[in-house]
């Protein structure tokens, strides 16, 4: 296993980890159903599955 040869300080260490933070995903709305969702992936609004604006797939449960 590999190990250190020399001890690595703190200010080192933090400078490395200053780029891991964790961001906001960017939302899109949809002009079609006014739905926030994510870019690419498809959503649903009332049951139906929506992707890109377009319905994918329609609800049709049965009562």
């Amino acid at each position: 296993m590999a190990h250190p040869k020399r001890k690595i300080s703190k200010s080192r260490r933090d400078k490395r980890r200053t780029h891991y933070k964790a961001e906001a995903p960017t939302l899109f709305t949809c002009k079609t159903t006014g739905a926030v969702h994510l870019p690419h992936h498809a959503y649903n609004v009332d049951g139906n599955l929506y992707y890109n604006g377009k319905l994918v797939i329609e609800n049709t449960s049965i009562a």
